[in-house]
């Protein structure tokens, strides 16, 4: 399987999926978001979703977010949407800065352990379907470890 991390538009992800297509190996895609839940582009995140899925008859074996922290996106995928059930993992960063300001940090900020896990968890209570976790920009085992033991209470 191929998991392909940070698109931040959905033409390279439809190229990708394609790519995986004619070879037959299965992938993930993986959108990244800016503070205001859409892709780097401005393209909504669930748009982005529906047009892979549309332009490669659902061939992504699902689709994750990474690279932004929960509070960027929370509001965008506990909508409900039908488009969100396709979203099965989370890579989070665990700063809550944006991409610039990650960019012109002298010193990657590891942001607060706690809040990042109870964002996982409110947005599994949102959407009981994710099932693959991990960090991104500025978490470390301390993160990781504080999401295992919130997602397994």
């Amino acid at each position: 399987m191929v998991t392909a991390l940070t698109f931040t538009q959905s033409d390279e992800a439809i190229g990708a999926v394609r790519a995986c297509q004619h070879v037959e190996v299965p992938i993930v895609v993986s959108f990244t978001v800016e503070t205001d839940g859409s892709l780097p582009t401005g393209e909504p995140l669930g748009h982005a979703i529906e047009a892979v899925d549309a332009a490669t008859n659902g061939a992504a074996a699902y689709f994750m977010v990474n690279c932004a922290h929960p509070d960027h996106f929370s509001d965008v995928v506990i909508t409900g949407a039908e488009w969100t059930r396709r979203i099965r993992g989370l890579r989070c960063n665990a700063s809550r800065m944006s991409h610039a300001e990650l960019d012109e940090a002298e010193v990657l900020d590891d942001g607060d352990v706690h809040e990042l896990a109870n964002g996982y968890r409110s947005l599994v209570d949102s959407m009981p379907w994710l099932n693959v976790f991990g960090g991104c920009c500025g978490s470390d085992l301390r993160h990781v470890t504080e999401i295992a033991r919130m997602l397994t209470r």
